[in-house]
C-alpha cells in the first residue's frame, strides 16, 4: 500500500523555506553540521611550534613563532575580509589540499601532483585529534574580520 502523495503545490512551501534557509551563511562558530569541542589556544600554539609549521606557516602578530623555511612562507592570521569558519579550518589542517590559493600554486616548492606540500608531511599520522583542536581554536584567535574597504565607485559618463 502506497503512502499519502504529496502535489507539487503542497511541497512548494517547504522548498522555499529550504531555499531561504540555505541562503543562511555560515557563522563563524559552524561548519555545516561539524564540530569538535572547543580547544585551548596556548595549547594549539605549542602544536603548530612542535609540529613543525613554521616550517612552511608565519603567523601575523606572533613574532615568537618565526618562520624557519626558506622562500616565502604561507601567511596565517591577519586581517581578513570574510570570516574562516571553523570548518574550514579543520578542513585546510587535515586535507590541505582541498583549496590552493592561486598565488602559492605557482611556487617553486608545489608538488607535480598540484596538491599542497602541507600533505607530504603526513601530519595526520602524527598529530593528535587534541592537537587538532587546540591548533584550529589557535588559528581563529590569529584572524581579525575587518569590512572590505573598496570604496572605488564607477561612474557613468554620457
Amino acid at each position: 500500500m502506497a503512502g499519502p502523495r504529496l502535489s507539487a503545490r503542497a511541497l512548494l512551501p517547504v522548498l522555499a523555506l529550504s531555499a531561504l534557509l540555505s541562503a543562511c551563511g555560515p557563522s563563524p562558530e559552524s561548519a555545516a553540521g561539524f564540530r569538535l569541542p572547543d580547544g585551548d589556544s596556548d595549547m594549539g600554539r605549542q602544536a603548530f611550534a612542535s609540529l613543525g609549521c613554521t616550517a612552511c606557516h608565519q603567523v601575523l602578530g606572533d613574532d615568537e613563532l618565526a618562520y624557519v623555511g626558506g622562500g616565502e612562507p604561507v601567511v596565517l592570521g591577519g586581517e581578513i575580509s570574510r570570516v574562516k569558519t571553523y570548518g574550514e579550518l579543520v578542513t585546510s589542517v587535515i586535507n590541505p589540499s582541498h583549496r590552493i590559493s592561486p598565488r602559492f600554486a605557482a611556487r617553486d616548492e608545489m608538488p607535480e601532483d598540484g596538491g599542497s606540500p602541507m600533505a607530504a608531511t603526513m601530519l595526520n599520522e602524527v598529530m593528535t585529534i587534541q592537537q587538532l583542536i587546540d591548533l584550529v581554536a589557535f588559528l581563529q584567535g590569529t584572524y581579525e574580520v575587518v569590512p572590505p574597504t573598496n570604496n572605488t565607485y564607477l561612474y557613468y559618463y554620457p
